[in-house]
């Protein structure tokens, strides 16, 4: 897993996630691993330790909200933002 994939994303390796298994289910923590091949975001859940791969807009990262606070957001919102600040 190219930790060079994760920084173009805005990701590092070992921050902490969450997904559901469904669209209503429950919250279960996580940790980013890599990026896959195919684009997906690999990383293993806390409760069990499988790896997974899931899709980035099935995941959610911590991230400064617009008053600062920390809040959890949707990483496909994350690595869209991420590139555009890198523009500048």
């Amino acid at each position: 897993m190219d930790p060079v994939l994760l920084a173009q994303v805005g990701l590092r390796s070992g921050e902490p996630v969450r997904f559901r298994k469904g669209d209503t289910g429950r919250w279960i923590p996580g940790r980013i691993a890599g990026v896959s091949a195919d684009g997906s975001i690999t990383l293993h859940d806390v409760p069990q330790g499988a790896a997974r791969s899931l899709r980035p807009d099935r995941l959610e990262v911590r991230r400064p909200g617009s008053r600062g606070r920390m809040t959890w957001q949707n990483v496909g919102v994350v690595a869209i933002t991420w590139e555009q600040l890198s523009l500048w």
